[in-house]
């Protein structure tokens, strides 16, 4: 009896040690697995949902896209009532990227429209329950350096090593108060510390400039944007701020057809005569600044002379004049207080003028002087609060931009 319990016990033991603790049942083995991500798209999942992708046609709009999608009228005026305060439904542009994600059924019925607005913003027509909502996708920052020389134009230069052009504008910006760049030289070069904005894998813009080496006529001209008081701007390396009292140019980044002399052949007239000024040539309509805080004094028509013309007084010694303006920028009359880059007028062909141009002159103490030698007073430099961090932040930045 007692073998036979002693048998019994280890027939027990035995079956008890041979199974296999790995082998799970199924259900259980489903249990213990993550729960799958749903693939996502403009954050909606679309495991469930097909898409396709247009483009706004010509005289399309939103009551077409949804008509032709099987929406009845009653659905559309919903979402025209619920996309108030989102976006202006009859500005949905030509060309402009939309998507339709529609169900996986016999009916493939539309669950939501996407509308492009931009590289980054869109909006979501969700059918579903007839709301409407605004989204913007995620922007990469990838920190970069681009260098270049000029051979013919900046932005060639930019062009050639595969870089956004529109950096162009960006350093014009920057060195707007300290570098005439209407009169850049083949030879000059630069290198920038920069952000790329990327969407979609896709670099679509700037970001941030941290430091820029621009070398003009020989002379490097370092910048480096610094923060003290809660206000960035650009600084040189030695903390002198390159905001000034006047820019360099009344006009964004263009060329300049004519520049100073005292003996010039007028075009319409068929005379030398004295100009006393510099042509900026730019297409009409192009946009006039102020280079300087100051007053309008005079606002007038020359119809043998400037045509529409505005003249600044800037303070005690210097009066800037604009001139074959095509019109005035809103608001503007003598008396005016304008702020440095405020908006003027436009460039036009007004008076005597073969072609649209701004001839833009500076008046000192009552006598012209050439623009593109007027002296500038710099804006308050780093404060020696801030210098020995302003110091650190240029020990580290002028390597990647200083060769």
């Amino acid at each position: 009896m007692k073998n036979t319990i002693y048998f019994l016990l280890f027939l027990l033991f035995f079956s008890v040690s041979c199974e296999n603790p790995s082998q799970k049942e199924p259900e259980n083995i489903m249990e213990s697995l993550p729960p799958q991500k749903p693939i996502l798209f403009f954050e909606i999942p679309i495991d469930s949902l097909t898409k396709e992708r247009h483009q706004v046609k010509k005289n399309e709009n939103l009551s077409d896209i949804l008509q032709n999608n099987g929406i009845d009228y009653s659905q559309i005026f919903s979402l025209v009532e619920k996309a108030k305060g989102v976006i202006d439904v009859r500005k949905i542009r030509r060309g402009n990227t939309y998507y339709l994600l529609k169900a996986k059924d016999s009916i493939a019925s539309l669950n939501y429209l996407i509308y492009e607005k931009n590289r980054v913003e869109y909006v979501v027509f969700s059918l579903k329950d007839r709301s409407v909502w605004n989204g913007r996708k995620k922007v990469k920052r990838v920190l970069d350096t681009v260098k270049g020389t000029v051979s013919s134009s900046l932005w060639m230069a930019l062009y050639e090593q595969n870089a956004n052009p529109e950096l162009a504008n960006e350093l014009a910006d920057i060195y707007g108060w300290t570098i005439d760049f209407f009169g850049i030289q083949k030879g000059d070069h630069f290198k920038v510390l920069y952000e790329m904005l990327i969407v979609d894998q896709d670099t679509f813009g700037i970001g941030n400039i941290y430091a820029a080496n621009f070398n003009h006529y020989g002379i490097n001209y370092q910048s480096y944007y610094f923060v003290q008081d809660s206000v960035g701007e650009f600084y040189d390396e030695e903390g002198k701020s390159l905001r000034k009292t006047f820019l360099k140019a009344p006009l964004r980044y263009k060329r300049i057809s004519s520049r100073f002399s005292n003996n010039r052949y007028h075009p319409v007239l068929k005379i030398y005569r004295p100009h006393h000024g510099v042509d900026y040539a730019a297409a009409s309509g192009t946009p006039v600044h102020t280079i300087g805080d100051g007053r309008v004094i005079k606002k007038g028509y020359q119809k043998r002379g400037g045509g529409n013309y505005l003249k600044i007084k800037h303070n005690s010694t210097y009066t800037t004049v604009y001139m074959h303006l095509r019109g005035f920028a809103k608001d503007i009359y003598v008396g005016k207080q304008l702020k440095q880059g405020d908006l003027i007028g436009y460039v036009g062909a007004t008076g005597l003028a073969t072609g649209p141009h701004l001839d833009f002159r500076v008046y000192k103490n009552g006598h012209a002087i050439n623009p593109l030698k007027i002296k500038s007073t710099p804006a308050k430099p780093v404060d020696s609060l801030h210098f020995k961090e302003f110091t650190r932040l240029v020990d580290s930045l002028a390597p990647a931009v200083v060769e």
